[in-house]
């Protein structure tokens, strides 16, 4: 889920589907000379900085493909705007989407097929086969290019850390260990010791989070059928810990609405000590939220001792429109390509691209979860290590753990629909002090089995 991303925040596609008769790709050209379109560029919010280094790539693109012209707009995937977005034909030609979302895309033919295009990319064999089903319809056929891959990581605060008499050095491990951080450090200090997101599908994402680190699942599969089963003794766990820590021992925020945009503001404002979110988010914390790095830590999401325990785990999809003609659509596919993925596959696009990003002072060397393997990531560090820019020193908690994780992909079935039920779960929780946490997951279950009867 993620807006990174989109990293991701939660959408509503289903108000999309009655627009889903637009057709897959549009044109007859397969020549993508003088070509012009309109690509994702920066996040609304987003520094001069950010938004200069995009343009400058930009630049560089059309100048290595002359018969092509990429404008940059301003664009993040949003839950509330993105259908309409979808039905008005007000897209740029090449976006992201959450893993979660493009099957659906699909099946209502919203995205144009790329399967051609993205089969000819020298690396195309090597990646993950995990990652790229995300990008594949029923069909088999691929619709876009995976990037930012991630797992969910804890992000805190290390100068909240020191002030409440905690080594920022060694982060919790265990969900004891984040409960009695948390508590210190609001005792010490007054900031909140944890927080959450819980609004626009992101409470059901974070929950899904800890229920997954618990060992729980939240729905399983046999064949076409989906279950539903939200009612689980992790997922009761989880929300009894964060009804203790809010009401009991004070440590957790009550704050009922916060998204993805917002959490981050306040981590950044040094409000909040801990949350949980994308392991790449600390992108996002300097280039809209203006972070002091120096503040900054990463580690991995506590894991309970179940074998099934695991980091929830997701991404995006480089997708193109489905008004896109099929000249347009290759285009887009260059694109994304040199824009999210050339750099991880060639030097030479590695240093460039890391040059363009220091030069406007961008984060490089951000973790993130690697859609090739170990070996590929950490050539590609190597490629680019004169550049680095990002306290790496300060997320060892994560990089020296992120190859050891099992990653969890998240709920297969009506996902963001799915996490848009839980959110009321987790608000009432952190709202009303006699919450009662077995009849709510009883409810949400019921809910969500109707969601995925459905489809």
């Amino acid at each position: 889920m993620r807006t990174t991303r989109l990293r991701s925040v939660a959408l509503g596609v289903v108000a999309a589907v009655a627009f889903g008769s637009l057709a897959a790709c549009g044109g007859s050209s397969d020549d993508s000379d003088g070509v012009t379109i309109t690509v994702e560029g920066w996040r609304p919010g987003d520094k001069k900085a950010t938004i200069d280094a995009v343009k400058a790539q930009a630049t560089a693109f059309n100048k290595e493909n002359p018969g092509i012209t990429v404008k940059p707009v301003e664009w993040q995937w949003n839950a509330q705007t993105f259908p309409a977005q979808l039905a008005g034909g007000t897209l740029p030609i090449s976006f992201r989407v959450p893993f979660t979302d493009t099957k659906g895309l699909v099946e209502r033919n919203q995205v144009a097929d790329v399967d051609a295009e993205i089969r000819k990319l020298s690396y195309f064999d090597k990646l993950n086969p995990t990652v790229l089903t995300a990008a594949q319809g029923t069909d088999g056929k691929v619709y876009g290019l995976p990037s930012d891959v991630y797992a969910n990581a804890l992000h805190y605060n290390r100068d909240l850390f020191t002030k409440a008499g905690l080594d920022p050095d060694k982060p919790p491990t265990t969900w004891e260990e984040l409960r009695a951080a948390a508590k210190q450090i609001h005792d010490r200090t007054g900031a909140t010791g944890y927080a959450e997101m819980t609004a626009s599908n992101t409470g059901g994402w974070i929950l899904t989070t800890l229920t997954y680190a618990l060992g729980g699942r939240m729905q399983t599969q046999d064949g076409d059928k989906f279950t539903a089963t939200v009612d689980n003794p992790q997922t009761e766990e989880a929300l009894q810990m964060l009804q203790d820590m809010r009401w009991s021992e004070k440590s957790f925020s009550g704050n009922t609405s916060y998204d993805w945009n917002s959490i981050n503001q306040a981590f950044a404002a040094g409000k909040v000590a801990m949350y949980i979110s994308g392991s790449d988010v600390y992108n996002g914390l300097v280039t809209t939220s203006a972070i002091d790095p120096k503040t900054y830590g990463l580690t991995a999401v506590p894991l309970g001792d179940s074998p099934d325990a695991g980091a929830l785990g997701g991404g995006s999809v480089n997708v193109v429109s489905a008004k896109a003609t099929k000249a347009e659509a290759k285009a887009a596919v260059a694109w994304a390509d040199y824009f999210r993925i050339r750099k991880y596959t060639d030097e030479s696009a590695a240093v460039a691209d890391a040059k363009t990003q220091t030069a406007a002072e961008q984060p490089v060397g951000t973790p993130t979860f690697p859609i090739f393997d170990e070996a590929s990531y950490t050539t590609y560090q190597g490629w680019v290590k004169d550049y680095v820019n990002v306290p790496l020193e300060q997320m060892t908690g994560y990089t020296s753990r992120m190859f050891d994780l099992s990653l969890v992909p998240e709920p297969p079935s009506q996902t963001q629909a799915v996490y848009g039920a839980l959110d009321p779960v987790v608000q009432k929780v952190l709202s009303d002090e006699d919450a009662d946490v077995g009849a709510l997951l009883k409810d949400a279950d019921a809910s969500v089995q109707q969601i995925l009867d459905k489809g």
